[in-house]
């Protein structure tokens, strides 16, 4: 065990874990974000995904001793107690089915449009694939 810094959502949380920790694992139980969801645990399917920097990244394969950057969980998107618009657009839009992947959707949704907010049908299928 070593103390590991992460910086989560605006705050920096110091934590006694082994640095081989899944980041999921440390979002979801040591820091209690629900965002984030465990799915395949091979980093294919997105209901992980997480911004570290604004690259939308996979938290189920990502040890918590590779992450430098800012991470932004899907609670950490709404500001001031307002969602952000692309929450408000997905529930607007009544996007959600089950709900269980749509923690990987919005975040992969959200690096795309927050790289290029004006994407073009294809770029918006092929950065959508990754989520």
């Amino acid at each position: 065990m070593s103390n590991v810094t992460l910086h989560v959502n605006g705050a920096t949380h110091v934590l006694d874990i082994d640095p081989s920790t899944r980041l999921l694992y440390v979002l979801r139980n040591d820091l209690g974000l629900q965002g984030p969801r465990f799915g395949c645990g091979l980093g294919q399917c997105g209901a992980c995904t997480v911004l570290i920097d604004g690259v939308a990244t996979r938290s189920c394969v990502t040890t918590t001793s590779r992450v430098s950057g800012e991470i932004t969980t899907l609670e950490g998107l709404a500001k001031n107690g307002n969602l952000d618009p692309l929450q408000q657009a997905w529930i607007d839009e009544q996007v959600p089915q089950c709900g269980f992947c749509q923690n990987g959707q919005i975040m992969t949704a959200k690096a795309l449009l927050d790289q290029n907010p004006n994407p073009t049908d294809d770029e918006i299928r092929e950065g959508m694939g990754r989520a």
